[in-house]
């Protein structure tokens, strides 16, 4: 009797695929509070320069681009600039260099989830740092045509934005192990967004500049994020879900390879 009340009591514990996403994840969300040194200044450095740029720049933008609502026409760049770079990828160094990285691959763990459950993570933090930031906005004068649901889509427009970059981060510390590279991947996001209409509408951008601006991928997300706050546009929001989505096949597919690398040395 005492057997039988034993067997039901102590069950395997569940395994597949997305139980392996699960685990890491839910690690990855715990440990989350240790690196409030890093996700700190990740909200309040944009919000500062937020601030800084619309209260030196409205007056200009105006002049350039007559009845442009410069608020709103900035924090889609206060966003992307939240989010960009931001990532566990730190925190897989620290696994690597203490060997715990090592010790997962050794279990049965799929190898896959050990980085998309780093993701997962990603999302909950670029979410949880883009409302803030949004909220900012907002209290200082940004409007939604689109209302609600505009905001909402913008929010989620950033979070997949983020988790598309994160995988620059995620090959540089799986090739290398170093933190110092990984943390100076965000460099690579400044040809991004100082190569496009970040600060002034693409019509009064002339020359070379205007010419890169048409084919960086963050312009069309800015331009796309921006009609959020005038109306609904769906050749926009194509042209932005198009370069959030070329950019992340780029950055997950090298940190992916990397991973496997990884693995197998």
């Amino acid at each position: 009797m005492s057997d039988h009340r034993d067997s039901e009591e102590i069950r395997a514990r569940p395994i597949g695929f997305w139980r392996d996403v699960q685990s890491v994840s839910s690690r990855a969300v715990r440990l989350l509070p240790r690196d409030l040194a890093m996700l700190l200044p990740a909200l309040v450095v944009p919000v500062f320069f937020y601030a800084v740029t619309i209260g030196a720049l409205q007056v200009l933008a105006a002049d350039v681009a007559d009845g442009l609502d410069y608020k709103a026409f900035q924090m889609p760049v206060a966003l992307l600039t939240t989010v960009t770079g931001l990532s566990r990828a730190p925190s897989l160094v620290m696994d690597i260099q203490g060997g715990y990285f090592y010790r997962l691959l050794l279990s049965p763990l799929n190898r896959w989830a050990l980085l998309l459950g780093m993701l997962v993570a990603d999302v909950v933090v670029f979410i949880g740092l883009s409302v803030p930031v949004l909220a900012f906005g907002v209290g200082v004068g940004v409007r939604f045509s689109t209302g609600f649901a505009g905001a909402l889509v913008l929010t989620l427009l950033t979070a997949l934005w983020g988790l598309m970059f994160t995988g620059f981060p995620y090959a540089i510390a799986l090739r290398t192990g170093n933190p110092t590279a990984v943390n100076n991947s965000f460099l690579l996001f400044f040809p991004f967004v100082f190569l496009t209409p970040a600060w002034l509408p693409r019509e009064a951008m002339t020359g070379w500049l205007s010419a890169v601006a048409t084919w960086n991928p963050v312009t069309h997300i800015l331009e796309g994020m921006r009609t959020l706050f005038v109306d609904w546009d769906g050749l926009a929001m194509l042209k932005t879900l198009a370069a959030i989505l070329g950019v992340g096949l780029v950055s997950q597919a090298l940190a992916f390879s990397a991973l496997s690398k990884r693995a197998r040395r």
